[in-house]
């Protein structure tokens, strides 16, 4: 079952504490690794080329690699981007040894892209709510007769779906814009008369018409809607997001599932 509990006042941030990390854009992690490379090839094209020596490019692409990691690390990008930037010359390198036809690649990334889209454009992964989610949204929301619910960033509509089965009274709406994950969502909510499936991008999606906004999406985006939900949400709705806080800003509650990854929903009032 799950069990709201309130969460203590952020501490005011100390003098001592470390600068913010720079925010990891895909355009500035893709600045990063040119930076590595352009360090690394500068020093080696002309010292090969002196010595008329072949350049050893396995060597070139493991030293691209750690001087993009050292960026990484100043820059006080996430572990996982730093792991990124270790691996990526020297996986780039192997894959080229392969000689794969480059249209396999292209292939790849239009795949991606059609389920992907909020990760390559806007720093939002696709991640999937659970049933245990469903369940407490729809606990959290009882008191709320006829609510008007939206789903930002919908995925395959594995939180509207169940939601409107569960809440017959209630009238929901998914946003969606990866095509491949939309169609999926469009599909699964098809027979549901009170679920509307849309095509579009949560910036340009207003909130002003629902009493429950929902999000599950990443660190990266929140602060920007949270500036969004206090513009446009009116007073007395509920936004809640699923796993990822609004930095600063206290949840007038926290529910916390008892599933398998621990699920966390913040909830704040207008």
């Amino acid at each position: 079952m799950p069990q709201s509990s309130d969460q203590p006042t952020p501490p005011e941030p100390s003098a001592a504490e470390p600068a913010p990390a720079i925010v990891a854009t895909p355009r500035r992690q893709a600045a990063l690794q040119f930076a590595a490379a352009f360090c690394v090839l500068s020093l080696a094209w002309p010292y090969f080329g002196l010595r008329n020596e072949e350049m050893p490019w396995p060597a070139t692409a493991f030293a691209i690699g750690a001087v993009a990691l050292l960026f990484a690390s100043a820059t006080r990008q996430p572990w996982w981007w730093r792991l990124i930037h270790l691996a990526f010359a020297p996986l780039a390198w192997g894959v080229a040894q392969l000689a794969i036809d480059p249209g396999w690649f292209l292939l790849a990334f239009m795949a991606l892209l059609l389920v992907y889209r909020g990760a390559l454009t806007g720093q939002i992964p696709l991640y999937l709510s659970n049933t245990a989610t469903a369940a407490a949204l729809a606990e959290l929301t009882a008191d709320r007769r006829g609510m008007r619910f939206l789903d930002l960033g919908a995925g395959i509509g594995s939180v509207v779906r169940p939601l409107a089965r569960a809440r017959p009274d209630a009238r929901l709406t998914g946003v969606e814009n990866a095509p491949a994950t939309w169609l999926a969502g469009r599909l699964r909510t098809a027979g549901l008369q009170n679920c509307a499936w849309r095509w579009g991008n949560l910036w340009q999606t207003g909130l002003g018409d629902y009493d429950v906004v929902y999000a599950f999406l990443s660190p990266a985006p929140m602060p920007a809607l949270w500036r969004k939900v206090e513009a446009e949400m009116r007073p007395g709705s509920l936004f809640v997001s699923n796993s990822f806080a609004v930095p600063g800003i206290e949840p007038s509650g926290i529910v916390e599932l008892d599933d398998a990854r621990r699920t966390r929903l913040f909830c704040y009032r207008r």
